[in-house]
């Protein structure tokens, strides 16, 4: 096999690995919509102010660069995980309600705007 071959075969790879991944955009409005249907804003500030539990932007900065934040997210808000609230106390996370139930894609779609929020 030529260089050439070899060279145009490794683009070849790179460019079907890269058009195979799935990179969904964030679809801001459904996901601050679900957000309000959902209440988060009750426990949750957008950035910087402390309610109940930490801002976006400070949940954004905490999993910033980590490979598995989408998934630690999407258990976070599907499990109902023990959480501390800012006096100390601990309650169940509410689980994000969606239609139809349990739609992953709408629930990372809300993770990838947290995620964004700076």
């Amino acid at each position: 096999m030529k260089t050439t071959q070899i060279i145009s075969a490794l683009f070849a790879g790179i460019a079907a690995a890269t058009f195979s991944t799935s990179v969904m955009a964030v679809d801001v409005e459904a996901a601050k919509e679900l957000m309000k249907e959902n209440k988060c804003s009750q426990c949750h500030a957008l950035k910087d102010k402390e309610k109940d539990a930490p801002p976006f932007n400070k949940i954004a900065g905490k999993f910033k660069g980590k490979a598995d934040a989408e998934e630690k997210l999407v258990k976070h808000l599907t499990t109902s995980p023990k959480v501390k609230l800012s006096d100390g106390s601990e309650e169940e996370h509410k689980v994000i309600k969606t239609t139809p139930a349990k739609d992953v894609v709408q629930i990372k779609n809300v993770i990838q705007y947290i995620l964004s929020v700076q």
